[in-house]
């Protein structure tokens, strides 16, 4: 069975990576390890930051299991890590990458209630057939075998690995309501209307946002590349 190593320590994430992806792989998680290293997302765009944390989070992942700290379970192993976001059209793609610090003063993340209200607030004047969005996702994946942990002994995390990279991508086009509405969901959920239905992701819930959302649709593609490397 393939092993997937999710870079994020973030719940809804990981319950949305097993979710889609189903029991067809071993999938681990950030939340098994210890002394997880900050990756700053200080990337330009999705493809940037979810490089970087791929990276970052393998590098540490085979640090520890060569140091005896903790096992994987075989090999390959498949790092992969996710950088997604809203863009708003009305705001000329904002808040983009930094959708989860949208609200914040810092770089750090912050609430979802921040961020909606924050959201709200600036298209207030906003007609309805301008507050077109959409989500996207981007996933980067670093297939690692056993072979090739020697090799990678000592490379920081940086440049040197992005070239063995593979990204899968998955956009889901809507528009932004005018309140919150619905509990299902999480981040901008509440506001985000999928084309092609009148309920919130937030309503929907999650046998609808597991096949049409934008991290579906890039996990979708991920599982389909992932099998096809295993036949």
């Amino acid at each position: 069975m393939p092993v997937i190593f999710v870079a994020s320590a973030n719940k809804h994430k990981i319950k949305e990576f097993r979710e889609i992806l189903g029991d067809r792989f071993s999938i681990l998680d950030a939340t098994s390890l210890t002394s997880v290293p900050e990756i700053i997302e200080d990337g330009k765009t999705f493809h940037e930051n979810a490089g970087k944390k791929a990276i970052g989070f393998a590098l540490h992942v085979l640090k520890l299991h060569c140091g005896g700290h903790f096992r994987l379970p075989g090999f390959p192993v498949y790092f992969t890590a996710d950088d997604s976001g809203l863009e708003v059209d009305a705001l000329n793609g904002a808040p983009g990458v930094i959708s989860a610090r949208f609200a914040a003063s810092q770089n750090k993340e912050s609430r979802d209630t921040d961020n909606n209200a924050k959201l709200l607030s600036l298209m207030k004047d906003v007609p309805i057939e301008k507050r077109t969005a959409r989500f996207k996702c981007v996933i980067a994946v670093l297939k690692i075998k056993e072979s090739d942990i020697q090799s990678i002994q000592g490379i920081r995390p940086g440049d040197d690995l992005f070239s063995k990279l593979v990204f899968f991508e998955g956009v889901c086009e809507g528009r932004i309501g005018f309140e919150p509405r619905g509990d299902k969901g999480f981040g901008y959920d509440p506001l985000f209307y999928p084309a092609g239905y009148d309920k919130t992701f937030a309503e929907l819930g999650k046998e609808i946002k597991c096949k049409i959302s934008h991290r579906a649709r890039a996990l979708q593609a991920f599982a389909r590349w992932i099998t096809e490397q295993n036949v």
